[in-house]
């Protein structure tokens, strides 16, 4: 992801978040520590075409990466590009070296709870009110040796 992908992002992100979708500052905060010799972030995107169709975003501190976002179009849903964005995310935090990644996940998002469940996560508690103006619960999901939950890329359909 780079600074002209923002905006398509924020599209995005208004449609798939409309309650707890990220700000322009927040991107921008996210981006200015992802690229350099002492970069902590990875940020990636998917594009069909001219058009972005998903976007995934990882923050490492140490040993530790947390999951901060995986968003995929509506219309893209079903054809694998959620899996392809995680295993980028993934091949990122090992890079990094962190030995365990973190995600929240909100607790009625089924679907991308058991994408998560696929490449290993386990829940291991709960964060009440985390989502908000919500007020909606996260799952909280942790992975240990992300080295070894990287799976196959393709894209199906």
């Amino acid at each position: 992801m780079r600074w002209w992908d923002i905006d398509p992002v924020l599209d995005l992100e208004k449609d798939l978040f409309p309650e707890d979708a990220w700000s322009r500052g927040m991107f921008w905060s996210e981006l200015a520590h992802a690229r350099g010799a002492g970069a902590t972030r990875r940020y990636v995107v998917a594009e069909d075409g001219e058009r972005l169709v998903g976007y995934a975003g990882l923050a490492s501190s140490g040993d530790l990466a947390d999951v901060q976002t995986i968003a995929v179009a509506r219309d893209h849903w079903g054809t694998g590009l959620g899996a392809v964005l995680l295993t980028e995310l993934l091949r990122a935090a090992t890079a990094f070296e962190c030995a365990e990644v973190m995600l929240e996940c909100r607790v009625d998002n089924v679907r991308a709870q058991k994408l998560y469940e696929r490449f290993g996560f386990e829940p291991i508690g709960f964060r009440r009110g985390y989502y908000q103006p919500g007020n909606v619960d996260a799952l909280v999901m942790r992975l240990t040796a992300p080295e070894n939950s990287v799976q196959g890329t393709e894209i199906n359909g």
